[in-house]
């Protein structure tokens, strides 16, 4: 009676197919990020290594560059992972073509391509656009919370610095009087060690010196723009009162104070780092990430990282990253933001720019009644009106309304996929500098991971993928 079961032969001398080409389905993740890596221009992380090639030849440029991209796309984040896929991955060995680079190689490639990362960003969009799959109209700009590598634990106040230093130095001259006591009970004790105390605690007061000086200068900026800020409001106070002869209303603007607040703080661990609301009342040390979404596609087209816990500064840089956008893409002619981003000079800068501003004066709450939504708009705002008149006008009108609402559905799930499914939540890095090309990465990751579920979507029209791209 023969068996009703498949059995596996282990001792088998081969049992991948001989060629690697035939190791995964023609239309393959592994396989289209390796096409698109293939048309991107990676002169310069190839020169950085002919200008210091010595001793053990290098892993090809591209090779790497794509085995950045699989890893990234499909979770695999961390060097010592890649290594290990390099061995376990059956799509990383593809890619690789059974090589495997250490996780110091992976980790010292992933710093060197840290300048090319600009350009790559754009160039795959360019190559969205070829493939017709990005075309640029309306785009959608929010910002998520990402953790920083660091503890807010690790934050110090101001007022808590002082009081600390205070302490340190209290310690210090004690221990100074302990080691000159020759005959003192304490310094014969062999776990004291009052040289390795003193330095200990030298060492955390130069830290806490430092700490001092960055929270002082932080004030200084905070004081000086919050001056400049209240003088134009004074400023444009006192000329409306001189144009209409009435005394303006509401509440004079309030002077800032030149002094430092008890309750600045810096992390120790991160400086560019800051502590942002989380949700649910909870606080964590974070970066603001803003990421700009095609309407259409759902694909990234500006990205940037702040260290502002608001959203309302964060519209000018995204409007200068949309104007250098080549022009093959297209014109950004309609711009969604939450009530987060409103601002009577943000609405002015988008008009400024062509773009055609969506941005709500106040948060809507969820729950709000049907009846209560769909509330008929004022009459049209009069000749002349200043634009958040007419914002304000526009985003009560139905069509304004229909408009807006394309903007939860475009930008939140973007970050959902970058959180959830590629299981990027927290920064790897440290510092600004590091923290904005590791995001322009975590982009580039979305980014290829959209395109390839945009070119399945199309895949019964358009040739195979190695023909488009080509």
């Amino acid at each position: 009676m023969s068996s009703k079961y498949i059995f596996t032969n282990r001792e088998t001398p081969f049992i991948f197919p001989p060629s690697m080409e035939d190791w995964l389905p023609e239309e393959h993740l592994a396989r289209f990020i390796v096409d698109i890596v293939n048309r991107l221009d990676l002169s310069d992380i190839r020169l950085s290594y002919s200008e210091q090639m010595r001793g053990q030849k290098a892993y090809e440029p591209g090779m790497m560059v794509s085995l950045m991209f699989y890893c990234l796309v499909t979770g695999i984040l961390s060097s010592r992972k890649i290594e290990q896929a390099t061995w376990e991955s059956i799509p990383v060995r593809y890619i690789t073509g059974n090589l495997h680079p250490d996780h110091d190689t992976i980790a010292s490639f992933r710093s060197r391509m840290k300048s090319s990362l600009d350009e790559i960003f754009l160039k795959i969009l360019l190559i969205a656009q070829e493939m017709g799959l990005l075309k640029l109209g309306t785009v959608s700009l929010d910002g998520t919370k990402m953790k920083a590598n660091a503890s807010k634990h690790k934050a110090m106040s101001y007022e808590y610095a002082c009081k600390l230093e205070d302490q340190l130095k209290e310690e210090l001259e004690q221990l100074w009087k302990l080691s000159e006591a020759e005959e003192s009970e304490s310094a014969k004790k062999p776990e004291l060690n009052i040289p390795e105390e003193m330095r200990r605690r030298q060492d955390r007061l130069a830290g806490i010196d430092r700490a001092k000086t960055e929270i002082t200068r932080r004030e200084k900026e905070r004081y000086e723009k919050e001056k400049a800020e209240y003088e134009a409001k004074l400023e444009a106070r006192e000329a409306k009162e001189k144009e209409t002869g009435k005394k303006a209303r509401g509440k004079a603007p309030e002077e800032p104070k030149d002094e430092i607040s008890g309750k600045a703080q810096m992390n120790m661990t991160d400086e560019d780092s800051r502590i942002m609301p989380k949700g649910n009342k909870t606080f964590e040390q974070s970066y603001n990430a803003q990421a700009g979404v095609d309407v259409g596609s759902h694909m990234i087209v500006n990205q940037h990282v702040s260290q502002a816990c608001n959203d309302k500064e964060e519209l000018q840089p995204a409007l200068c990253a949309l104007e250098t956008l080549p022009e093959e893409l297209g014109n950004v002619e309609k711009l969604l933001c939450d009530a987060g981003y409103y601002s009577e000079g943000n609405l002015e800068s988008a008009e400024e720019a062509g773009i055609e501003p969506f941005i709500p004066v106040n948060r809507e709450k969820h729950n709000k009644k049907l009846e209560a939504r769909m509330e008929e708009a004022d009459p049209e705002p009069k000749a002349g009106a200043g634009v958040k008149e007419r914002t304000a006008h526009k985003m009560k009108t139905d069509a304004g309304r229909k408009e807006y609402s394309k903007r939860k559905g475009t930008s939140e799930p973007v970050f959902g996929i970058i959180k959830k499914v590629m299981g990027y939540s927290s920064f790897m890095t440290r510092g600004i500098a590091n923290v904005q090309k590791e995001w322009t990465l975590v982009c580039i990751g979305y980014n290829l991971k959209r395109l390839f579920k945009l070119f399945n979507v199309r895949k019964g029209v358009l040739s195979p993928v190695f023909k488009i791209l080509g």
